[in-house]
């Protein structure tokens, strides 16, 4: 099989690689094909994927290219992780965000909306010419933020795109392991909501007949809850409140007041530190004729090791313990897709598909939502796509906050695909992090001045 990598010298691909290295089984990836706009990138992580492979028998071969259409003749698959306007980008919309006194996250909050209102018309076009191109072609999607830009790209490419995501599959792993699970990594999870806004209700162990769902008793062990990252972060008093385990991501929402007043006292913000950091690994990959996998596995343990430091702060989660440094894993999520597919081996994954993709009843997991909306839900996978499988019902306030940021999403859509200012701007006031009409209308502004790429929103009398 062939897999081609859109964003194919960003930082992760060896995580990637990495797996296709370890899956010996028939019917595996031959060839991967590394695209990227920015030539010295992709020559820095390629030598990086050169010295994973040394030594290594039958490992895939690699290309690089800087030409999108060349990179999607002939794939199988197509693995979507680009950053438009890079780490630069990232920077500026947790700037301009904070700025007004809001959250300027990646994916959640201002921050989110900049960086989709960026990207949605970027990803359109590469559904556009992966649909002309490699119409045969499965698309996996884990371009952030994941579930507006795999909607966007459905679009086009209707049930052939998926995202992944790999919080669900790091939190389920994670309680799993806590309860006693036989195999953490097979634990059936009964997960919903959107993503980087979903909620871990229920876990089962399927070696073990007869065992119900076992996440209640967690509530009941204080020492229990409070042993992995999230119950850190968000405190036993607060999940037993809740009945369920949050994805990490909403502690932005539940404590937004304090993770704000930490983002805005610190050294540097996330974005910020990954520009800077990031920087120092591919400006020594230069000149650099060795040792390019160990450096890179130095950068990548110090990011593991920082990761949401601002919300552990307010938290007063402390350091992030060993077990947690362990990556949720969206290479092998992506792998493990790719082999269902690929080989029609059955698998239950945590995806983000539409919810219209449900049971032959004509159910829908989210029934809040219309069939269009992409959702992030357990999925039965094999050779025909992936199916969501029956979650439990959102409560009140977990099914608001999923309408409230899915309209939101649906305006970024709107301005992404027409460029429209006025929707962009309804965008951050509709967000339950913007408190405000006028913030909404600066952070436009703001963000307009800070990227070029955002030129193309206009409003009528413009």
């Amino acid at each position: 099989m062939r897999l081609t990598i859109l964003g194919g010298g960003g930082f992760r691909v060896p995580l990637v690689y990495g797996a296709l290295l370890r899956d010996r089984a028939e019917g595996r990836v031959t060839h991967v094909t590394l695209h990227d706009l920015d030539p010295a990138r992709l020559t820095a992580i390629a030598r990086v994927l050169a010295d994973q492979a040394d030594g290594v028998a039958d490992a895939p071969s690699v290309t690089v290219t800087t030409d999108l259409d060349e990179a999607l003749r002939g794939a199988d698959f197509v693995f979507s992780a680009i950053r438009v306007g890079g780490l630069e980008g990232r920077a500026a919309d947790e700037r301009v965000a904070l700025a007004e006194g809001v959250l300027g996250q990646e994916t959640v909050g201002a921050g989110g909306i900049a960086y989709g209102l960026r990207t949605v018309p970027v990803a359109a076009d590469i559904a556009r010419r992966v649909a002309r191109i490699a119409p045969e072609a499965w698309v996996i999607n884990f371009t952030n933020p994941a579930g507006l830009v795999t909607e966007a790209m459905s679009r086009h490419l209707g049930d052939r795109v998926i995202g992944i995501c790999d919080s669900p599959v790091g939190l389920g792993r994670r309680v799993a392991r806590v309860l006693g699970v036989t195999d953490p990594a097979r634990a059936r999870l009964d997960y919903v909501g959107l993503n980087h806004l979903g909620w871990l209700r229920g876990v089962y162990d399927d070696e073990v007949p007869g065992r119900g769902n076992l996440l209640p008793a967690l509530f009941d062990d204080e020492r229990a809850l409070t042993s992995f990252e999230e119950g850190r972060l968000f405190g036993a008093a607060w999940l037993r409140s809740l009945g369920s385990v949050p994805n990490e991501y909403l502690h932005y929402y539940y404590f937004n007041r304090e993770t704000v007043t930490a983002y805005r006292e610190a050294k540097q913000t996330r974005g910020a530190f990954l520009r800077d950091q990031q920087a120092r690994f591919y400006d020594g990959m230069t000149d650099r004729t060795s040792g390019a996998l160990a450096a890179w596995d130095r950068t990548r343990a110090e990011r593991e090791a920082t990761y949401m430091a601002e919300n552990r702060e307010a938290a007063g989660a402390g350091e992030r313990a060993a077990d947690d440094l362990e990556s949720g894993g969206y290479e092998y999520v992506a792998l493990a897709l790719m082999r269902a597919i690929a080989r029609d081996e059955r698998a239950m994954l945590v995806l983000n598909v539409r919810n219209g993709l449900g049971g032959d009843d004509g159910t829908v997991p989210l029934p809040l939502l219309d069939e269009a909306a992409v959702v992030e839900v357990p999925c039965l996978v094999d050779a025909t796509g992936a199916r969501p499988v029956a979650v439990s019902p959102l409560t009140g306030h977990e099914a608001g906050l999923v309408a409230a940021v899915k309209a939101v999403e649906r305006c970024v859509l709107e301005a992404g695909e027409s460029g429209s200012a006025r929707a962009a701007v309804k965008a951050f006031a509709l967000h339950p992090l913007v408190d405000s009409v006028g913030v909404a209308r600066r952070l436009l502004d703001g963000y307009r001045g800070a990227h070029p790429g955002l030129g193309y929103l206009r409003f009528e009398a413009e």
